[in-house]
């Protein structure tokens, strides 16, 4: 396996990227303050959104946290929040409002008592900031947008924001990236990176979240002259450093974990080429440098790389393809190469992140509905513990029933518990164990299609991305925050 270290492209990229490598910004972007005239503005109802009920009171030491990314505060879907519920009510959890959503395939990320939407209505990319616990729009912001996805998806952003140290980030479906301040939404800077540093084609859009750390805006660029990451500064917008690899953007997202006692850069890259290629660049985050590269991409032009890397501990990774390949652990040696512990051609996962819990990968891998399932991975060994695909009945109105199933749900942990949201709108409390999986309770919120977001927890609130009609009632998408504190 050595030899996969090897590769003329990994030792160009490897080169090209060694300390002290000069990048030219080809278009710094215009820097903007907030007017020391500004004020914050109030929240005020709005047209889009409608409010049902007040959620109950937090409940007395409740331990809560921000969700400021899309993947939560840690980047593996786990919240530290305490005192949710311990079951579903008759008739699932109360609502306490819903907006009205654009296009898009966004989830709201909240911080500092802000809630920021990103999407898309008509011609335009659109940010929102709102009161979490009412819905109520303290700003709003937007730019043009011409974008039309070649596969007949959505042609709204596909990166959901991102809130660090007061300010606002986001990648549009055309790679503009965005700076805004949280507080009164006024814009700091702007790029279009499409335009400034010729960014290849993609299958869906720009679709990979940005990373902000210490200091830094990381993006999975697939620029030009093979710039496969860049690093922007956050109040600036100014180029720090760049990536060279032949990579290109996949919509896997960036995270930074500890691996062998340093900070390190994961991007697991790769995009529109022909022939297909990609795989896990493993980069220093302060400087840019390249220590390796692993590949692993699906032999097939139509795929991407959409499951962002899992730190599982001891100097461990995960990655999967859904495609053909599976998925792989990756342990980082000590001269900061890659190194493969095992194999699983069976786990692949196309978009959502496993679970890492009691030494055991979870998640429902497959490419399409029909090959979905929910399988338990052991970390050190590599073996399938278990493999479920669990169904159910739905009953429609007049009494005509379904069967329904999870297909690529996603999972969330959160209080302790599991948490698992299926693509057509099925909640459920799930027990995962090495031993097996059961639901311990289930409710239908709605029967839409593409719910493909991971769901976000917030003091206590529950907030669901519907981003098709809901077929029940013809409900269009929509943003819906439901009540999920427990009793006192």
């Amino acid at each position: 396996m050595r030899a996969l270290f090897l590769t003329p492209a990994c030792l160009f990229a490897v080169v090209l990227s060694a300390p002290g490598d000069e990048y030219s910004d080809p278009k710094p972007p215009e820097v903007f303050e907030v007017p020391a005239s500004a004020t914050v503005p109030e929240a005020k109802e709005w047209d889009r959104v409608t409010y049902h009920a007040p959620p109950k009171p937090l409940p007395e030491g409740a331990v809560t946290e921000d969700w400021p990314r899309f993947l939560g505060p840690n980047d593996n879907a786990i919240s530290g929040e305490t005192r949710l519920l311990d079951g579903l009510p008759e008739g699932g959890p109360k609502k306490v409002w819903e907006l009205e959503k654009g296009t898009g395939y966004t989830s709201p990320v909240i911080a500092d008592g802000r809630l920021v939407l990103f999407d898309r209505l008509g011609d335009e990319e659109r940010v929102d900031c709102l009161d979490p616990e009412t819905g109520k729009r303290f700003w709003e912001f937007a730019y043009p947008v011409e974008y039309r996805d070649r596969y007949g998806f959505h042609n709204g952003p596909r990166a959901s924001a991102v809130i660090n140290a007061g300010k606002v980030y986001t990648l549009g479906v055309t790679s503009v990236l965005t700076c805004l301040d949280l507080k009164t939404g006024t814009k700091l800077w702007q790029r279009d990176l499409d335009a400034e540093f010729d960014i290849a084609p993609y299958f869906f859009g720009h679709g990979s979240c940005p990373l902000v750390y210490d200091g830094k805006v990381i993006v999975n660029l697939g620029g030009a002259d093979q710039l496969s990451v860049a690093a922007f500064d956050q109040n600036t917008g100014k180029m720090l450093w760049g990536t060279r690899h032949e990579w290109r953007s996949s919509y896997a997202s960036p995270v930074v974990k500890t691996l062998r006692g340093k900070p390190r850069l994961l991007v697991f890259a790769g995009g529109d080429t022909k022939p297909p290629i990609g795989g896990l660049l493993c980069i220093d985050p302060d400087t840019g440098e390249l220590f390796d590269a692993y590949p692993w991409r699906a032999d097939k032009y139509e795929s991407v790389n959409g499951s962002t890397p899992v730190a599982v501990g001891d100097d461990r990774v995960y990655i999967s393809d859904c495609y053909v390949k599976g998925g792989v652990l990756l342990e980082l040696t000590e001269d900061l190469k890659w190194k493969e512990v095992w194999k699983a051609p069976d786990f692949g996962i196309h978009w959502n992140t496993p679970l890492v819990k009691d030494g055991c990968l979870y998640a429902f891998r497959g490419r399409n509905e029909p090959d979905a399932w929910l399988a338990c991975y052991d970390v050190k060994t590599g073996q399938e513990m278990w493999r479920e695909d669990p169904e159910w009945e739905f009953e429609m109105s007049g009494g005509r029933g379904y069967k329904l199933r999870f297909f690529r749900g996603s999972i969330l942990q959160a209080d302790g518990r599991s948490w698992a949201l299926s693509e057509l709108g099925t909640l459920a409390m799930l027990d995962l164990s090495p031993q097996g999986v059961e639901i311990k309770d289930r409710t239908q919120l709605f029967l839409a299609q593409s719910t493909w977001s991971l769901p976000v927890v917030y003091h206590g609130l529950l907030y669901i991305a519907q981003h098709e009609p809901n077929m029940l009632d013809n409900t269009p998408p929509r943003i819906i925050c439901y009540d999920f504190r427990a009793e006192k």
